[in-house]
């Protein structure tokens, strides 16, 4: 590609779509990345506190899954395949089999789904209706879980739920998520009783699907009690417990998966963004096999089969989960950001932490003030963002190699930002 075309802001104004989005809050032309860092084409560079949101846990260009997928290309292997077997899916399953699920003492099918989320998404609420005989899913508010159709229903933002056009968003009913009808409500004391009541209106459901921490929702994080919780109705009622693991999972949380320390059995759980390691199209359903009952290409995806993403999850396996080193660095590490996280919320009054793990945040309680503080933070050379019913809450989401003293500047940066930010606001 010809260089003066790189940095032509015209050619997206002109050629791409209007649905582009981070582009628009972040409109430097990056050239390259490395960690937790990002490179324009004049070397200007930014802290990556969105780390592909949540899509790129390893960091930027991780050396070893690069070399390893420099290699298999370099050896004709091959790139699409279907759902054929081949030496690299062997080797990533045998991978998530000996480090993932035996350590846990879980027993699940992987079933490959398509490129992305929202793909094991719909192939779980697919799923469930089949094995159950039942339409009705429940969801929860501030649920996010994928802008296909049958996703999006699960979905409780009117912003990306007025993407279908008003088309129909149906078979779901939206159940208040821990903490949604304020302190001192037991949220499942409401499900509950209107699951009990026949005259509710709600009918039986397929399955129950929950987010352990809510990412695009604004942070909200399930208690081990609630996530519990959940199961036991879901049990009782003959539904299936469908876990999305996508944003909150692959070590995001502190362990891989975000429900361990809940030790709640799911039925389903999905995994996409940092499955593949290295930001590369993968996404996947996990089954428990007495429910894998789908006939031959049933469900399938031409892209189920990325091989790249093989060859470098299986790389992110066997360096990061072999043993509980990194499990023991993220302990660190998210002490660490606790407290960096409670000094913004300290500047701001009424501002509150959010989440858990490295997976938290600010509440501001305002989402222009939150906007401002991260287009602030940008101008500075942080990459942050924002999310919650009103954008009102500033999010971490750096890659958890993020070395801690760049966790400490960045979060300098936020501070100077939220600083400025504030003495306008009053002066104003």
């Amino acid at each position: 590609m010809p260089r003066d075309m790189a940095n032509d802001p015209s050619i997206y104004e002109r050629r791409e779509s209007a649905a582009r989005s981070y582009c628009r809050a972040f409109p430097a032309s990056f050239t390259r990345a490395r960690g937790s860092e990002l490179f324009t084409e004049d070397g200007t560079r930014y802290i990556d506190f969105l780390g592909g949101c949540s899509s790129l846990n390893y960091g930027h260009n991780d050396p070893d899954m690069k070399a390893a997928l420099v290699q298999h290309l370099a050896g004709d292997g091959l790139a699409h395949a279907l759902d054929f077997h081949t030496d690299a899916k062997a080797a990533f399953l045998t991978a998530f089999d000996d480090h993932i699920l035996a350590p846990r003492g879980m027993d699940y099918r992987i079933m490959m789904t398509g490129p992305t989320g929202t793909n094991a998404v719909e192939a779980a609420i697919k799923l469930a209706r089949k094995v159950t005989g039942r339409r009705n899913v429940i969801a929860f508010t501030n649920g996010f879980h994928g802008m296909t159709m049958g996703a999006l229903a699960l979905t409780g933002n009117a912003g990306k739920r007025g993407g279908a056009g008003g088309g129909a968003l149906g078979d779901v009913t939206h159940m208040p998520y821990e903490g949604a009808l304020g302190e001192g409500v037991d949220t499942l004391a409401v499900i509950e009783e209107l699951l009990g009541n026949p005259s509710s209106g709600v009918d039986a459901p397929a399955a129950f699907v929950f987010e352990p921490i809510q990412g695009e929702g604004g942070l909200n994080a399930a208690s081990d009690d609630w996530m519990r919780g959940i199961e036991k109705l879901a049990r009782k009622h003959g539904a299936l417990v469908i876990v999305d693991d996508i944003q909150a999972g692959i070590g995001r949380s502190g362990t891989y998966f975000s429900f361990e320390k809940a030790d709640i059995k799911p039925d389903m759980i999905t995994q996409a963004k940092s499955l593949s390691g290295f930001g590369l199209p993968f996404a996947a359903l996990l089954i428990k096999p007495e429910l894998d009952v789908w006939k031959p290409a049933e469900h399938n995806g031409t892209f189920r089969g990325n091989t790249h993403a093989f060859v470098t999850a299986r790389v992110a396996i066997e360096k990061f989960w072999k043993d509980k080193s990194f499990e023991r660095e993220l302990t660190a590490k998210i002490d660490l950001l606790s407290g960096e996280i409670q000094a913004v919320a300290d500047m701001v009054e009424g501002a509150k932490p959010k989440g858990r793990g490295m997976m938290q945040g600010v509440d501001v309680g305002d989402g222009d003030l939150a906007g401002k503080i991260c287009a602030r933070a940008y101008e500075k050379g942080l990459v942050i963002e924002t999310s919650g019913a009103h954008d009102e809450v500033i999010k971490f989401l750096a890659p958890l190699t993020t070395p801690n003293d760049l966790i400490r500047e960045g979060f300098a940066i936020l501070q100077e930002a939220t600083r400025e930010v504030l003495a306008e606001t009053a002066g104003a």
